[in-house]
């Protein structure tokens, strides 16, 4: 899509993906299928998206390796009010304690609205999850603070190290008895730091593997480090986990383009086919060295 409408990245509201667009005040979804061509060329500068659904007064440029996608100062109030700021404690909603697996020996602990059901698990590209419990805001990030510490997890992995085992995962049995496991790990301390506000849910292992494509196609090789003025990325959609949309490439494999990359872009579609004029730079996954282009 072009015209003047921006990319807001890829959003995961129900079963499949969706790319958000905007263009001021308007907003418009495309829903993404799987086997479908999806390809993009970027048309001048990269702009912060705003912040809190408001478009950013400065108009301001931001860099094609961020991931964020935000000037400093819209970054900044996005960040003021979100959960994690915990600047919201007389929050009244119900919240979720969660344990999202992404690969072996790769499990973080984190929160969500209840209303929001699994979305921010599938936002994250958690391969399995679990809920732990539920209840008040402060209670759920207590709770969140206890189990972290007691299970040596940490509340953040970095995509570029999901990205690197996705190809490679064990099979869902032993997904879901890693999972099961930390979970009576993090049950056995219900009453031992466990604020008694929050209601401890019972064990319901939710494999997401099918849902993103990942179990029935081929490992990712490659990763898109930016998109640049005029360069243009395209293929066939295979996959997609989190912001990640793997793309199967003509002569290359599958590449995933990170959708954090091309929020507050302007994009115009570019066949599948069409992947021989592609010249954007691409990192290998698992941290491999940097390659000029597709070809």
């Amino acid at each position: 899509m072009s015209g003047g409408w921006w990319c807001d990245g890829v959003r995961w509201p129900g079963q499949a993906p969706e790319l958000g667009w905007s263009r001021g005040g308007d907003r418009r979804v495309s829903v993404l299928a799987y086997g479908a061509g999806l390809g993009f060329r970027a048309l001048g500068e990269r702009h912060c998206v705003g912040a809190r659904g408001n478009v950013c007064p400065l108009g301001a440029a931001v860099p094609g390796r961020s991931t964020g996608g935000r000037c400093a100062e819209c970054a900044r109030l996005d960040r003021a009010h979100s959960v994690a700021a915990d600047t919201m404690a007389d929050d009244p909603r119900t919240y979720r304690v969660y344990l999202a697996w992404f690969g072996p020996g790769m499990v973080k602990v984190g929160i969500t609205g209840e209303e929001r059901g699994a979305t921010r698990l599938r936002e994250q590209g958690a391969v399995v999850f679990s809920w732990l419990g539920r209840g008040p805001l402060m209670a759920a990030r207590r709770t969140e603070e206890v189990l972290r510490a007691a299970l040596g997890v940490p509340d953040r992995i970095p995509y570029a190290r999901k990205r690197a085992v996705r190809g490679r995962l064990p099979g869902a049995e032993e997904r879901a008895a890693e999972v099961a496991e930390l979970y009576g790990r993090a049950a056995a301390l219900e009453g031992r730091g466990w604020p008694e506000s929050l209601e401890r849910l019972p064990l319901e292992v939710v494999d997401q593997a099918e849902l993103f494509g990942i179990d029935r196609t081929p490992a990712p090789v490659r990763s898109v480090r930016e998109l640049v003025d005029g360069g243009a990325v395209a293929g066939r959609l295979v996959a997609a986990a989190g912001p990640d949309l793997h793309l199967a490439v003509d002569g290359v494999g599958v590449v995933v383009l990170d959708a954090r990359l091309i929020t507050g872009r302007d994009l115009a579609a570019v066949p599948a086919e069409a992947g021989s004029d592609v010249r954007v730079p691409l990192i290998d996954i698992g941290g491999g060295g940097v390659q000029g282009g597709l070809f």
